[in-house]
């Protein structure tokens, strides 16, 4: 069974390359003109991202260079750690609203002083897997779109956050604590 899934992975990707241009074709679509028009949309929409991300960048190197992210570890620990969360983990629950490659930094750091098959070390690979960037994907995305009222989807995001870090908390002590 392994083998044919292997197999079959490793030809996924060719077959869908070669399916849709020749599916495109077969339906009268001119797939190269097409293709470049996608990427030329493509072009302009990353170029309208890019002061979004650089200002998210920016403000959230304010926020570590500053000592507030130090702070915040500070007050929170003694709380969080009465429901089994480590201090150590803190950062990384702060950060990956912000952002993905900041809290993936965090995590590396931790797995890599802590290890893999350590309880720090599997809460904080559970955290990065099932939580999602709430700010970065609000400041970049919606605005990249001209969304400027985001309404309840700040909540939203924060409330999915929340719920996968008291998830990853609870299954993890379950499995492992």
């Amino acid at each position: 069974m392994y083998a044919i899934i292997s197999e079959l992975s490793r030809w996924a990707i060719p077959v869908i390359l070669l399916v849709i241009p020749l599916t495109a074709m077969i339906r009268g679509v001119k797939v190269f003109e097409t293709f470049v028009q996608g990427a030329e949309d493509g072009f302009a929409t990353a170029i309208k991202t890019i002061p979004y991300l650089v200002a998210m960048m920016v403000s959230i190197s304010i926020f570590r260079a500053s000592g507030a992210m130090e702070v915040l570890v500070g007050a929170l620990s003694p709380y969080l750690n009465i429901i089994g969360f480590p201090a150590e983990l803190i950062p990384h629950a702060v950060m990956r609203p912000l952002s993905g490659g900041a809290a993936l930094g965090i995590a590396s750091d931790i797995i890599a002083s802590h290890g893999p098959d350590s309880y720090i070390g599997r809460l904080v690979s559970t955290m990065q897997g099932t939580s999602d960037t709430t700010f970065y994907v609000l400041t970049l995305y919606f605005g990249s779109v001209g969304i400027y009222r985001y309404r309840y989807a700040i909540y939203s995001g924060l409330a999915a956050d929340f719920t996968t870090l008291a998830a990853s908390i609870y299954i993890i002590n379950r499995l492992y604590g």
